[in-house]
């Protein structure tokens, strides 16, 4: 026996030759994390590779310890490349997922806007009447120069500006850009109560800027 021979088959210990079952575990730890969303496509991806784990180390249990070193490397190495796609994939998932600008690009008034709000409620469209309140609110105060008109802006950026300029009303804007986007992107039916609140809302911080 070579010397090099001879210090792979003295470094190849038994730890060193996971099982099927042992590869398998270990990528079922790290996949079947509740992070990665999409249960049924990732149930097939570790069935898959689990089966090729199998096959690639039984295919070499009868070779010499070079071989089961190399095949444990490309067992590893298949890992390594299943979770930078899911990693990836779920990335891509989540900013399709971004909830999309609260403001559109129909040019209308902070007053219509209120207007259609209380519209929509009258005529018992909760929904619809909570969605048009928070823009209200929004735009009114992009109108009177209090926050800046940023193109694209989501609920929760709007929210946040807000809070700056209303400290004492941060909460009821945060919680108001959470209804917005439950109700908009959510798919959540508003309740007549909720949409109260967000018009109030828009009472309140018309009061304060018309103090100021």
């Amino acid at each position: 026996m070579t010397p090099l021979a001879a210090l792979l088959a003295g470094s190849l210990e038994p730890p060193l030759d996971p099982s099927g079952d042992e590869a398998r575990r270990m990528l079922r730890r790290e996949l079947a994390d509740p992070k990665y969303y999409d249960a049924n496509i990732l149930q097939r991806l570790i069935d898959w590779l689990g089966r090729l784990v199998d096959d690639t180390i039984s295919g070499v249990s009868a070779s010499g310890p070079l071989s089961t070193l190399l095949a444990i490397i490309v067992a590893l190495a298949l890992v390594a490349a299943i979770i930078l796609i899911v990693s990836r994939a779920r990335r891509t998932a989540q900013a399709d997922r971004r909830p999309a600008a609260a403001l559109t690009d129909e040019v209308i008034t902070a007053a219509e806007l209120r207007a259609r709000a209380e519209a929509a409620l009258a005529a018992g469209d909760a929904s619809a009447a909570l969605v048009d309140a928070f823009r209200a609110l929004a735009v009114r105060q992009v109108e009177r120069e209090r926050i800046e008109d940023v193109p694209q802006a989501t609920a929760h950026e709007l929210a946040r500006a807000l809070a700056v300029e209303f400290p004492a009303q941060a909460g009821a804007v945060h919680h108001g850009a959470d209804l917005f986007d439950q109700t908009l992107y959510g798919e959540r039916r508003a309740t007549r109560e909720q949409a109260l609140e967000l018009l109030a809302l828009d009472d309140a911080l018309a009061g304060r800027a018309a103090r100021r």
